[in-house]
């Protein structure tokens, strides 16, 4: 995909979007303004919101509100996952499709409801005075879209809050208007991939990225809420391909030595030997896949793809494919709202791509995005003296770890280890259901305590050793730039391997996964040289079986500031396997690297028939 000009759209949006939203609040906030007499109850909230998170937090958090809306409904525009175009105009048409419609006296009751609708043919009508009719009907269309599409996809889409819409920019009609600027970056061309997406949010926030950096130069720490801007990284989806086909792939053909499925994994490595000591597989919806630090859901997108083909090969009902893959197979984990709200959504498109009466009866994709929870004693209290299912004793002493770990969940993010697994329950879900029959008027369920032992335990659920699959291109952050809490969590609680974020990823990420399950990773290539990793290095190669890696050349990939590799391992230590390797150090620069890599993995597979 051509991405320089998504580049120059998102950072140019941004900054447009942070401007007018700052512009709007400040006219609405004006003494004696139009928005204060008619809209009090929002005016309230809005500077409610302000005295928690400070003006520009506020003003950022909208622009992006109405970014993610604005991308998500073109792409669904273009691909005809909507009744009718709600930014984009019908062909040969230049206002949109759904304005066009309203101005002919057609306006979707399903989507918009009945005093909307009045509201829209009076100002249309001239019956209400307005400056500007169409551009406040089309506003009044927008909202009413995006609120039909919260039933469908409430992650992305919530309800609009009514500070949201007063903040919305004026003006979205016009051949300037950030619109126009949408519909001429998001051809039909870049949105035939929802990867189109995550590569505007990585751009979204590159400036910002760059700043972190900048800040980094002079010995400025990267805060929690700065982490996620440091390290996003869109992994190149050749390097996808490359990871799915041999961590999924592979442990399919192990299970299925006959299948199809090889056909279409071109960058699969096919093993030396045959392998009879491996992880069985009954059938498909048995298989747990992860990614937890999801980004955007690259991985888990292409995983998708996969997944769907093994269900085909396996003769199920097409219609049914899609449910069954966002039901039991994917799970993505990520410490960014913004980014988790994307993964779901690219998820939700892959779905409705493929069964096209998806938005009918949906289903909510397994993206958590881990959210800092904190109890005080009494709430603790309450729940320690409670009448618990789990029991007492080392089972309750996990619980109350489990609950309290969460206090700097955007800090930590997957490297955090509940204590109560599958182990004391099947799933930390069942415990709660016994607990909810045990104690049903007991007063944590009358309180807000209730909502947050749900959520602690949904988040450690997630974190839970259940998965038979994990990929994950993790965050990389060395030493100088952690903050002061991450370096010494790190020091405590991953002591062998506490140089990088991405090096105790690396060994977190074998602990979610079951026993001979099947791990990929892109990261830096220090640890295969470096004093510093001779640690990871022995873990690995000791206790682990690294099943392929692929060293790119030294700058080879644009996005990252240092050196990669991408690799496989299985979760168990075989002396006698025998690996997969490339080596791409001849092949200067980041266009030759994919296709360079395939050559020869299809080269050695010829090889060996």
């Amino acid at each position: 995909m051509e991405t320089s000009k998504l580049k120059k759209f998102a950072q140019f949006a941004r900054r447009s979007l942070i401007e007018q939203v700052s512009s709007k609040l400040n006219l609405v906030l004006t003494e004696g303004s139009g928005a204060r007499r008619e809209e009090a109850k929002a005016i309230a909230e809005l500077e409610k919101q302000i005295r928690e998170h400070g003006r520009e937090q506020v003003i950022e958090r909208i622009a992006y509100i109405w970014f993610n809306r604005f991308c998500a409904l073109r792409f669904m525009d273009v691909n005809r996952y909507t009744r009718i175009g709600i930014i984009s105009p019908a062909e040969g048409q230049f206002q949109p499709e759904i304005l066009a419609e309203a101005k002919m006296g057609h306006i979707d009751e399903e989507m918009v409801a009945e005093k909307t609708r009045e509201q829209i043919f009076a100002l249309l009508g001239g019956l209400s005075p307005s400056r500007d009719p169409q551009s406040e009907s089309y506003r009044l269309l927008v909202v009413a879209a995006c609120n039909d599409f919260n039933k469908s996809m409430p992650y992305l889409f919530e309800k609009i809050a009514d500070y949201t819409e007063l903040l919305m920019p004026d003006d979205l009609l016009s051949g300037n208007s950030i619109l126009a600027y949408t519909r001429e970056a998001m051809t039909p061309d870049v949105c035939q991939d929802v990867e189109v997406i995550g590569w505007l949010y990585q751009f979204y926030i590159s400036e910002k990225k760059d700043k972190v950096f900048d800040d980094l130069k002079k010995n400025k720490k990267i805060t929690p809420e700065n982490i996620p801007a440091a390290t996003q990284l869109f992994t190149p989806h050749w390097i996808v391909r490359y990871l799915v086909e041999n961590s999924l792939g592979r442990l399919w053909m192990l299970n299925r030595p006959n299948s199809k499925l090889v056909e279409q994994m071109e960058y699969y490595i096919k093993p030396e030997q045959v392998e009879s000591d491996f992880l069985h597989i009954g059938k498909p919806e048995d298989i747990k896949m992860c990614d937890p630090a999801c980004g955007s859901g690259h991985i888990l997108t292409y995983t998708f793809d996969l997944l769907y083909a093994i269900y085909e090969e396996e003769g199920y009902d097409p219609s049914e494919i899609p449910e069954k893959i966002l039901t039991h197979n994917l799970y993505g984990i990520e410490i960014d709202e913004r980014a988790g709200e994307l993964a779901a959504f690219a998820l939700t498109m892959k779905a409705r791509a493929r069964q096209r009466r998806f938005f009918r009866k949906p289903v909510q994709p397994n993206i958590c995005v881990l959210q800092n929870i904190s109890f005080d004693e009494a709430e603790l209290g309450e729940v320690e003296s409670g009448q618990l299912a789990i029991g007492s004793g080392a089972l309750l002493e996990k619980l109350m770890h489990d609950l309290q770990m969460f206090t700097e969940a955007d800090n930590f993010g997957s490297l955090l280890r509940p204590r109560l697994s599958s182990e004391q329950c099947t799933t930390l879900q069942d415990y709660l259901t016994a607990y909810w029959s045990q104690a049903p008027d007991h007063s944590l369920f009358q309180s807000l305590s209730h909502q947050k032992v749900l959520q602690a335990l949904q988040q450690a659920d997630y974190l839970s050793p259940k998965y038979h699959v994990v990929i994950a291109n993790p965050p990389y952050i060395g030493g100088k730039g952690m903050n002061g809490k991450l370096a010494l969590w790190l020091k405590d609680n991953y002591s062998d391997v506490k140089s990088d974020l991405f090096s105790a990823f690396i060994v977190r990420n074998t602990e979610l996964t079951l026993p001979k399950g099947q791990l990929g990773f892109m990261t830096p290539f220090v640890w295969m040289f470096i004093s510093s990793y001779e640690k990871l290095r022995s873990f690995l190669i000791d206790q682990k079986t690294i099943t392929s890696l692929i060293q790119l050349e030294y700058s080879g990939f644009e996005g990252a500031t240092v050196p990669i590799c991408t690799f496989t391992i299985e979760n168990h230590h075989n002396a006698d396997f025998k690996g997969g390797y490339v080596r791409l150090s001849d092949f200067k620069g980041a266009a030759l690297q994919g296709p360079k890599a395939l050559e020869i993995i299809q080269s050695a597979n010829n090889a060996g028939k």
